[in-house]
């Protein structure tokens, strides 16, 4: 009975694969697992194919065969099973379909419904919440969550403020819970009402507040300016979805209204997303007839290569900044610009996901996604890095060993390298905060908080207005470091004075950005950060060599077609 049971979960897995081969053009991306999928037709007997290596005698007739083996299979368990009567159905279903494709690659897996409809409804730009950004700290031994910031408009706007910590959410208590929890416990169907218990940072009453979700936006660009010097500087970093493209000209025509000269876009920590919007993306840098992108499948429908139609490409000189969570589209968009010439890569190896998932549905709502095809580069580089080991813990967390690398020759005869991401042309760490440091950001936070809502005698003005000089941040003196430490001395006796005397830049840093935080919201303080980033700072740098490199290139004709 029990290899029946498994023998009906292999041939329903089996048999999803064959039903649905059929595949349309819609691509989509995910957030915690980056990748670029293809969005598949439905779980139908009525288009079935034979392109997968699974023998077509194995596979049942009909969709309703194959949804009773698996009834089958689950029925046994639930009579033998020595628990069960308590048997999680949805859970030994995931269970087993993702055990199946984990065995294919990193990237193919199956998605229960709830999971299914998050993962369809990724590629809109906006999402179903009230619009706050919250962020945990610990206080007394205490974890707790506060809110950081809203967005002009949303739900949350006027009714939360900068520091009120979120006790309840529809009656669980948040304690102890993770911010990324409590954002997705706060979250819900457009229209319906979220029920908040909330302690307020500038009266410490607790009140109940009954907020309701509506879309809120969720650009890909989540903040352009111009940097000292005339540099533009472009976020890019929340993926890409429907409107990515749109977004980049509008920021592009601010930026050169604004007198910008060159630019970075900074791709760091970008998720990936829908192709379409990558190509679209490297077509606004790259002449009619440059090779954006190749994809090579098992199937015809699955070998496609994409190419610039544009005529009047952009000029500016271009850094573009990654790191290794920069995956998938992200990495399509970088590499054709790194082939090309048309760009200087600064920071950390991409991810090193190249892979082509396609989505199909499968029955009671859920899906599943299967690896179809490969993305490659202009000059032919794969993206994809070696998954063989199946060590998946240590490929998410980039501990596998890369042997299997191939050299190719840009535009300008650079020699690039594939089969492990987007090497940097200048490889830069990313500055990672000391212990001493991370051990002093609770106490900043809760000062700052005191600063906001005058608990704390300072001379400090924080402004609630906005004002032009956005990157300039709120003023932090002396005065206020100063106070800062007699702060953490009365609070945090546990850190000790040699290490606050130590981190004073560190401190007016965070001090800043707290306070610019809590008048300004996340724009303005993630701008104070920026101008002290060091791979920012070598970005910057590096324009006059990427302009040097694209203009040699363009004279010399070489673009990769």
């Amino acid at each position: 009975m029990k290899r029946l049971a498994a023998l009906a979960l292999v041939i329903f897995v089996s048999s999803l694969v064959n039903f649905s081969q059929q595949r349309a053009n819609l691509t989509t991306g995910g957030d915690t697992d980056p990748f670029t999928i293809k969005r598949g037709t439905s779980f139908s007997a009525s288009k079935p194919t034979t392109t997968a290596d699974i023998p077509t005698s194995s596979v049942k007739g009909s969709t309703g065969e194959i949804v009773r083996d698996l009834s089958e299979a689950l029925e046994i368990l639930r009579n033998n099973f020595v628990a069960g009567e308590r048997l999680d159905f949805n859970a030994v279903t995931k269970s087993a379909l993702e055990s199946a494709l984990r065995t294919l690659d990193p990237h193919s897996t199956y998605f229960d419904p709830t999971d299914f409809k998050d993962l369809l409804t990724e590629e809109d730009s906006e999402y179903s919440g009230i619009g706050a950004t919250v962020v945990s700290f610990r206080r007394d031994g205490h974890l707790d969550t506060y809110v950081a910031s809203t967005m002009p408009g949303s739900p949350a706007a006027g009714k939360l403020k900068f520091g009120d910590r979120i006790i309840k959410v529809d009656d669980e208590d948040m304690a102890e819970h993770a911010s990324d929890d409590v954002s997705d416990a706060v979250r819900g169907e457009n229209g319906t009402r979220v029920k908040l218990l909330v302690e307020r940072a500038a009266t410490g009453r607790v009140e109940t507040l009954e907020i309701r979700r509506s879309m809120v936006a969720r650009p890909s660009i989540r903040d352009a300016f111009v940097l000292p010097g005339g540099v533009g500087y472009i976020a890019m970093t929340e993926g890409f979805n429907t409107t990515t493209a749109s977004e980049l000209s509008g920021a592009l025509k601010e930026l050169h209204r604004l007198g910008a000269a060159s630019l970075v876009i900074d791709l760091r920590d970008n998720p990936g997303g829908i192709l379409e919007q990558a190509v679209k993306v490297a077509e606004k840098f790259l002449p009619t007839g440059a090779v954006i992108v190749s994809q090579r499948g098992r199937s015809k429908a699955d070998n496609h290569v994409w190419k610039s139609t544009n005529r009047f490409p952009e000029t500016m000189p271009l850094v573009l900044l990654v790191n290794e969570n920069t995956a998938s589209a992200s990495e399509i968009f970088a590499g054709a610009l790194q082939d090309h010439d048309r760009a200087y890569i600064v920071g950390q190896r991409t991810f090193g996901k190249g892979l082509v998932q396609s989505v199909y549905d499968t029955p009671y709502g859920s899906g599943l996604t299967l690896t179809t095809a490969r993305y490659f580069t202009p000059s032919g580089r794969l993206i994809q890095r070696d998954y063989s080991s199946g060590a998946i813990y240590d490929y998410y967390n980039h501990r596998t060993d890369v042997t299997k690398q191939t050299e190719a020759r840009t535009s300008g005869n650079r020699p690039v390298f594939g089969g492990d991401g987007i090497t940097p042309d200048d490889t830069v760490e990313a500055k990672a905060l000391l212990q001493s440091e991370d051990d002093l950001l609770d106490a900043l936070f809760f000062f700052s908080r005191d600063v906001v809502y005058k608990r704390e005698a300072t001379d400090v003005t924080v402004p609630a207005a906005f004002v032009s000089d956005m990157a300039a941040g709120i003023p932090v003196n002396d005065k206020l470091t100063t106070d800062f430490m007699a702060f953490v001395r009365k609070s945090s006796p546990e850190i000790n004075a040699a290490e606050l005397s130590s981190e004073t830049a560190f401190i007016n840093e965070r001090l800043k950005y707290f306070l610019t935080l809590a008048a300004r919201g996340d724009e303005a303080a993630n701008r104070v950060l920026l101008l002290r980033d060091p791979q920012v700072q070598r970005a910057v740098a590096a324009l006059p060599r990427a302009k040097e490199m694209s203009l040699a290139s363009l004279s010399k004709n070489h673009t990769i077609h």
